[in-house]
């Protein structure tokens, strides 16, 4: 999950962010004692909104228990969250600046914590979605508003330790949003992963609404009709692909999705070209290695992340793991890609971006391949080479993605190219959990126990079709991005 920095660009989880520029506003100096309140008033905002991107996972096999929920509506449990994050995180900047950061945030926070009370106590998975939805859409705000609000805070060295703290806090948010899904969950029960989250987000409110800097508004035009086309155009689609797993491919409400979908999107497009501030200036699509940007950042995500609700379904009903359990095991990606970004994430701005955003890409692909190796015989151990390798390569692929995006970009598009790559791995993980679910669902009809052939013939359609995927785009992107103009140097993950 992924915020913009100070300038609107936004970060991916685990990565160091590029060097912030000056504020555009100094904000009044702090005593001393307290300085550092604003950073912990948007670090637990930040780490409540990225844990609730992942604690739902191992949750999936209680939920649909207690909820007699079916495969396609277990989807949308994690799907729809990060189908709003794709949709409006572009146009949350422009409201920022409408309705100033502080307020945007704050108002982000409190809704999400409704929301966040109204999935616990949902009495139905039909409304645990749509709580999940606002979830998703308050979520959208508070990434919009994160970082720009410490970098209006902190300047000089205390920028720098405030981003890099924000950073530690973002890369761990999701490890620790899977162990303390399945601890929840098994010791508990799924809805206090919701309840648990309700007193840190009010305390939270309590302290931003005392500590952050009070920004002024920037009236802005908003792209009102983009924001909606592109997340209607997004939802039809993954509409589409979970439909077609219940349904059938040719189903009427299979095809009227895909094709309310479609249409969307060239109204978006339409949109785009006739209004004076697009939210996506298309012209960005002319440059191969913004293209190239964005293949990568959108098949990365897909193949990485978009398996993890199905494995978490097999763990606990193909192999009988608790949900802890299961949770420590999927964990093991996340420590990977963590420690990768942490270990080479400063180095990888050297190197040319077909090698860190191609190269990633393809080492994705390659260990989704390796995760072949589950049988009908297999247990937890046959996923961890698969699971390192991915996460490893996902850990190339972020540190250098913001800054990548922004050098691929003219200088006065370059954070809108920055929230642009976020949106694209956004929407790869949505369509990655609809596309990776629907066609385990082929060989597993529903979220109960299914003959341990079942599972495997199941987990082998997505781990190949990941991996095929993953290696399509990242070599495209390798070529893309190597694509130079008559005077343009080879683009590099540094800004």
């Amino acid at each position: 999950m992924d915020s913009p920095l100070a300038d609107g660009r936004p970060v991916a989880v685990g990565e160091a962010p590029p060097a912030p520029a000056p504020a555009q506003t100094p904000a009044t100096p702090r005593p001393t004692p307290g300085k550092w309140l604003p950073l912990v008033a948007t670090c637990l905002g930040t780490f409540m909104l990225l844990v609730y991107a992942t604690i739902v996972t191992v949750a999936l096999p209680q939920m649909a228990r207690d909820l007699h929920a079916g495969f396609g509506s277990l989807q949308w449990i994690v799907d729809v969250y990060t189908l709003a994050l794709a949709g409006l995180l572009l146009g949350m900047g422009s409201l920022g600046d409408n309705l100033g950061r502080k307020r945007l945030y704050v108002l982000g926070l409190a809704v999400f914590t409704a929301a966040t009370l109204a999935c616990g106590l949902a009495p139905d998975v039909g409304v645990l979605i749509a709580a999940r939805a606002v979830q998703g859409v308050a979520g959208a705000a508070m990434f919009a508003t994160l970082l720009p609000l410490i970098g209006l805070t902190y300047t000089g060295r205390d920028r720098a330790k405030a981003f890099a703290v924000w950073g530690a806090v973002a890369g761990a948010a999701a490890g620790i949003g899977n162990v303390a899904g399945g601890m929840l969950t098994q010791f508990l029960s799924w809805q206090w992963i919701f309840y648990g989250a309700v007193p840190v987000c009010a305390a939270t409110i309590a302290l931003s609404l005392k500590v952050l800097v009070n920004d002024a508004s920037r009236p802005t035009r908003i792209d009102w009709a983009g924001i909606v086309t592109f997340t209607l155009a997004a939802i039809g689609i993954t509409f589409g692909f979970i439909r077609g797993g219940e349904a059938g491919w040719t189903d009427t409400t299979t095809l009227l999705g895909f094709a309310v979908g479609a249409v969307l999107l060239v109204v978006f497009v339409l949109v785009e070209r006739a209004v004076t501030h697009p939210m996506l200036p298309l012209e960005l699509f002319r440059k191969p290695a913004f293209d190239g940007m964005l293949l990568a950042a959108c098949g990365y995500y897909l193949a990485a992340f978009g398996f993890l609700p199905v494995l978490s379904l097999w763990l606990q009903n193909g192999v009988g793991l608790s949900s802890f359990a299961t949770s420590l095991v999927i964990t093991v990606q996340p420590a990977a890609f963590f420690a990768t970004s942490a270990l080479v994430g400063s180095a990888l701005h050297r190197i040319p971006a077909r090698w860190t955003l191609g190269g990633g890409s393809v080492v994705v692909g390659v260990g989704n391949l390796v995760l072949l190796m589950v049988g009908p015989g297999s247990s937890w151990p046959a996923l961890l080479p698969g699971l390192v390798i991915t996460g490893v390569g996902a850990g190339l692929v972020s540190p250098v993605l913001p800054a990548v995006a922004m050098s691929a970009a003219p200088a006065a598009h370059s954070g809108v190219a920055a929230a642009a790559a976020n949106s694209a791995r956004q929407l790869g993980l949505a369509l990655g959990i609809a596309l990776l679910g629907t066609f385990f669902h082929q060989y597993v009809p529903d979220s109960g126990p299914a003959p341990g052939t079942a599972y495997a013939d199941g987990l082998d359609a997505v781990f190949l079709l990941a991996g095929v995927i993953t290696l399509a785009a990242g070599l495209a992107a390798m070529w893309l991005l190597g694509i130079r103009g008559r005077t343009s140097k080879e683009v590099v993950g540094t800004v």
